[in-house]
């Protein structure tokens, strides 16, 4: 793995991660001697379409699917998007749907989308203090015409953990919607069962792998209208010249992404477990995360010290985290994900997120508490 640049202290994890050495060198191999075009007939283009294939059929194995079941994006918005948006527009009798009021913004965005300019109907269902949506609530709120249901396996910002197999079984159990999961935060992390699951969006950019490349996992039998059209591509789910280069190391990325994991899951709990006994019983300090949660997240709120004073702070001892999602960082508005934790104004614009990867040490989140405490302490004298 790359080092980080100037001994800078990297925990933002959940907004990217650096890619793997392995990665980079394979790429510029493929660049240089496989650019044909995996569509083409000639030789060039076959061999780089039997890379593909291979790639294809080593993450159908690993998520246990079939590998025409394996759709390659540019990343997880896409993937959120092209499954809602194709799976509802594939049967417009039924016009809706429910998800959680802690998406992310590829999800929340794509269903506003879909209640603004296509008429359906989509209820957000608040969470409980766990941070996931009850399952009881879910089942109470499926109905004959309900399209959808749309939830993510792990929260981008404080890392609450959603029953997804729950889920899967209340909905097929009950209706006749379709489930699709937002399963970017969870990928190679949490072993997460997605049976019974019709649709996963997936990144290789929060696993060491390269930004601009996901995954569509759509099953076989579930009706979908596809949102790119221009070619056969991806079985005519997905018109365009493929990215093969991105797709021909994303099995390798999942592979060393999952054996780093392994060797080093019990370690980033122990460090999760730091941060919880840093800070639990400090004056002041709110945690928005959960025990119960992903190790990989932590989120706290600094009673009187604003996110960007918190912020500044750590980038001056050169510790980089996060303030909340990334995809909304340019944002002055209180974290609609805390403020349904029912976190007040105030609570919401002074978090960090403080979001772990296979690379973290020790002696990182040691300096990371340090500056955080001395920082509190001097704002509030």
């Amino acid at each position: 793995m790359r080092k980080v640049p100037d001994n800078l202290i990297y925990l933002d994890a959940a907004s990217t991660t650096p890619i793997f050495d392995e990665i980079i060198k394979d790429v510029d191999t493929l660049h240089k001697s496989y650019y044909g075009n995996a569509d083409s007939l000639h030789l060039m283009g076959q061999r780089v379409s039997t890379l593909v294939s291979d790639s294809r059929k080593q993450i159908a194995k690993y998520l246990n699917v079939l590998p025409h079941e394996v759709i390659f994006t540019s990343g997880g918005t896409e993937s959120n998007n092209a499954a809602i948006k194709g799976i509802a527009f594939a049967d417009l009798s039924r016009k809706h749907i429910l998800t959680s009021n802690i998406e992310h913004s590829s999800v929340q965005d794509a269903l506003s989308q879909l209640e603004r300019v296509f008429g359906y109907e989509v209820e957000y269902l608040p969470v409980n203090a766990q941070g996931y949506v009850d399952p009881e609530l879910l089942k109470s709120k499926l109905r004959d015409d309900t399209i959808l249901v749309a939830m993510m396996a792990i929260n981008n910002e404080v890392g609450s953990i959603f029953p997804i197999s729950e889920y899967a079984s209340i909905i097929k159990k009950y209706s006749k919607a379709y489930f699709h999961v937002d399963g970017v935060q969870a990928f190679i992390k949490e072993d997460l069962s997605f049976k019974q699951v019709d649709s996963i969006a997936l990144s290789a950019h929060k696993i060491h792998g390269l930004k601009g490349s996901g995954l569509l996992i759509k099953k076989a039998n579930v009706p979908f209208e596809s949102l790119i059209s221009g070619g056969q591509q991806e079985f005519g789910n997905r018109g365009g010249t493929l990215n093969s280069i991105a797709a021909i190391v994303f099995a390798k990325t999942m592979r060393l992404a999952k054996a780093k994991r392994d060797a080093n899951y019990q370690r980033i709990v122990k460090l999760n477990k730091k941060l919880w006994e840093a800070f639990e019983n400090v004056d002041g300090i709110v945690i928005n995360s959960f025990r119960e949660g992903t190790p990989y997240i932590f989120n706290l709120s600094i009673q009187n010290v604003g996110s960007e004073i918190m912020m500044n702070a750590l980038n001056e001892k050169g510790i980089l985290v996060s303030a909340r999602s990334t995809c909304h960082s340019q944002s002055n508005s209180p974290s609609p994900v805390l403020k349904a934790l029912g976190r007040s104004d105030m609570e919401s614009l002074s978090s960090i997120r403080i979001s772990l990867s296979d690379d973290t040490e020790e002696a990182d989140i040691d300096k990371c508490i340090s500056v955080i405490l001395e920082t509190k302490n001097y704002v509030q004298l």
